[in-house]
């Protein structure tokens, strides 16, 4: 695995369906990175802002709307925009929202047409985003089955929209991220003991691998170590409690799995680059799990 090339772990748990937030930004500071889960993301006022997506680079001009698909590589970078307020939509939707028998349904053939060509990423049209935009703003002002089915037709909207582009010639190599039955035990077990110490040896003999065996295992397949991976993982949560709740940066913290305050605001800000504090006001937008 590319160590330039950065897993990243969203903030969607098991349980969720996908997540939308909002944020208007001065700065692209998120390395070049892939996770399984699709990704939409919209922005406006970003003229000259670069994308990344696979093998594909570009410049972007004032409305960007591209849906990636699950572990292909992409990042957008400040490159050669100006603005200072730069409006930033995206959506995270988990790979299997739609299942195998539900999008073999023939109303659902244009959606699964288009997820499978996200492999490559779909840049969409102009016209399209301008027509999509004010939908994906009220999104997450609604609520319920509403919220979900919204979504939907949103995605069925873009599914059957016209001028999409595909960016990426080749798609990912990522994609068996999640196909290792071992990779499945470890993440399992960390979504579900991540907020107390979990030792090497503990983790080590869950999947029968001697504690040396394991970390350069878990290296090869993340580009993390155990402990980088942990902590990925926790600062993840935390972003999301950040979000979601009024609690304080110290009580998130002590959720998490930091017991030092100190060291959670030095792990945070070297994953997210900002603070705790800092993380929780640009992003005191829009912001939704369903």
């Amino acid at each position: 695995m590319n160590k330039n090339i950065h897993r990243e772990i969203t903030q969607l748990s098991p349980s969720d369906s996908f997540l939308v937030y909002y944020r208007i930004k001065d700065d692209f500071d998120f390395p070049i990175h892939f996770h399984p889960e699709y990704e939409l993301n919209f922005i406006h006022k970003g003229s000259g802002v670069r994308r990344v997506i696979g093998d594909h680079i570009g410049e972007i001009n004032d409305y960007e709307l591209v849906l990636v698909g699950p572990n292909l590589p992409h990042c957008w970078e400040l490159h050669n925009c100006k603005e200072k307020e730069i409006h930033e939509i995206t959506i995270h939707i988990h790979n299997d929202l739609l299942d195998e028998k539900l999008l073999s349904r023939r109303v659902f053939k244009s959606v699964r047409d288009m997820l499978n060509r996200s492999i490559h990423g779909i840049s969409f049209s102009e016209k399209t985003i301008k027509e999509i935009m004010p939908r994906l703003l009220e999104l997450p002002k609604i609520s319920g089955i509403d919220y979900f089915l919204e979504f939907i037709s949103i995605l069925h909207d873009l599914s059957i929209s016209r001028n999409q582009k595909l960016l990426s010639t080749s798609f990912s190599n990522y994609n068996d991220f999640e196909n290792s039955e071992k990779i499945k035990k470890v993440y399992e077990y960390i979504q579900n003991n991540f907020n107390r110490k979990i030792s090497l040896d503990e983790i080590s003999e869950l999947v029968n691998m001697t504690p040396v065996s394991f970390n350069r295992f878990i290296k090869k397949r993340t580009g993390k170590t155990f402990v980088s991976y942990i902590n990925n993982t926790r600062v993840s949560y935390a972003s999301r409690l950040l979000l979601e709740t009024d609690l304080s940066v110290g009580e998130i913290a002590y959720k998490c799995g930091f017991n030092n305050l100190a060291n959670f605001n030095r792990m945070f800000k070297k994953i997210k680059n900002n603070t705790p504090s800092e993380f929780r006001s640009e992003f005191n937008g829009i912001q939704k799990v369903l």
